[in-house]
């Protein structure tokens, strides 16, 4: 089992892969999932969140037969935060989808920079030059965030929201039977 075992309690179906890059703190009743690891000088944190709902409801609802087909529309919400020592920070939105990582967005978050200013964010990530794109998609990938990564934690995050909900519903009863 990977370093971030200590961070949670894991059954069965929560073992991490001995090639997954990154410690995970997950914390019951929370419906995100924090990700940290440190690449040279880089700093990288990426914050999880649980599948579209909708997503799930279309992957129970198949026939059967388009198995591999359904799990591609499946997808979990990343923020990915590559910080330098100097506090500058790479933020990308990515979406992340059955062997397919989507960049939605990319921002550089200055430490100076006050939550009062509007900071230019830069063009969409579809408008940027191709090239520049694939660039992108190479970095964070040498950075961890590729298809085997974001497999398991569809795998993971799907089985937390089963969790979640769990602990949600006897919530909800202890609340009634008082």
């Amino acid at each position: 089992m990977g370093g971030g075992a200590r961070c949670m309690k894991i059954t069965l179906a929560d073992e991490i892969p001995d090639e997954f890059p990154f410690k995970i703190q997950d914390n019951p009743g929370e419906r995100t999932v924090l990700l940290t690891r440190e690449y040279g000088d880089e700093i990288i944190k990426v914050e999880v969140d649980m599948p579209n709902p909708d997503d799930i409801e279309e992957d129970e609802e198949g026939d059967g037969n388009e198995d591999e087909g359904a799990n591609n529309r499946t997808s979990i919400p990343l923020v990915v935060s590559i910080s330098k020592k100097n506090g500058t920070c790479l933020e990308f939105g990515v979406t992340a989808f059955s062997d397919e990582i989507s960049i939605d967005s990319l921002s550089v978050k200055q430490p100076e920079a006050s939550d009062d200013q509007l900071a230019y964010e830069g063009p969409d990530f579809g408008d940027l030059d191709e090239n520049l794109q694939k660039a992108f998609h190479k970095y964070l990938e040498i950075r961890g965030i590729k298809p085997s990564t974001t497999n398991f934690l569809q795998e993971y995050m799907i089985n937390k929201d089963s969790k979640e909900y769990l602990g949600w519903l006897k919530n909800l009863k202890k609340f009634i039977e008082k």
